[in-house]
């Protein structure tokens, strides 16, 4: 993994952030927090935790609906937003700025979900890492929900080395390589604003459906069902999305 190692540190700020602003509107992130309240199988009051947060719009969505929050990412600028958000609404949420394999120690949630195609950014070692880091902090039979668009079935299928998407004023170049040996997504996105350019590697580990499972299943985490999207259609070969669903053992 030595190419773009720790790319994660130094993406998430200025116009990249803008993008994702622009891209994710209030109507998804409602089908999503339906979603997630769904297959948490949690009912309000519940403790949560949303790893990595970005800006926050799930854990303020559903912070609105009696949910208490807690919102992890390694973006500074994210994290301020975040904050702010929350102050705004005068919603108790609690934030942490660092990794996200460093949930604080003692936490004790009643379901968590890592979402935004944030899932298997480090190396094998530190997937692992995070993985553990989630099931420590969960209550036994807690559910565990992924949305990664990054597994084997989902991204070799229809595999582009290259793709440009413009949203809010900004236009998204993307160039892929795909490394076998590794098992390996490389990326390097080109953003474009108003004349200004800016560049950002990254990489991200394509797991198979079978090895997230046994990921999970490390970690003391069973998967219980796999959907390809929030109307919960089963998922399959070629689905562009995996929304994944694990219990932490009793």
């Amino acid at each position: 993994m030595a190419e773009n190692a720790n790319w994660w540190e130094d993406f998430f700020n200025g116009i990249a952030l803008d993008f994702w602003r622009a891209v994710v509107n209030e109507p998804q992130t409602r089908r999503e927090a339906d979603f997630i309240v769904r297959q948490l199988a949690v009912g309000s009051g519940a403790r949560l935790l949303d790893i990595p947060c970005g800006g926050g719009r799930l854990s303020l969505e559903l912070a609105t609906r009696g949910f208490q929050m807690t919102g992890l990412d390694i973006s500074a600028e994210f994290i301020a937003e975040a904050r702010q958000a929350a102050a705004s609404r005068d919603l108790e949420i609690t934030w942490h700025q660092s990794e996200m394999r460093e949930i604080p120690a003692g936490s004790e949630f009643d379901g968590a979900f890592c979402f935004g195609n944030s899932f298997s950014y480090l190396d094998d070692q530190g997937n692992a890492e995070f993985v553990a880091a989630v099931g420590r902090s969960l209550k036994p039979g807690a559910r565990f929900l992924i949305d990664t668009g990054a597994t084997a079935e989902s991204l070799l299928p229809s595999f582009q080395p290259r793709r440009w998407f413009e949203f809010g004023g900004i236009t998204m170049l993307i160039d892929n390589r795909y490394d076998h040996t590794q098992g390996r997504l490389f990326t390097d996105f080109t953003f474009i604003r108003d004349g200004r350019t800016e560049k950002r590697p990254s990489s991200q580990r394509v797991y198979s459906y079978s090895q997230i499972g046994e990921l999970l299943d490390r970690a003391g985490l069973k998967v219980v069902a796999a959907f390809s999207n929030e109307s919960e259609e089963a998922y399959r070969l070629g689905s562009p999305r995996l929304l994944l669903v694990a219990e932490k053992r009793r």
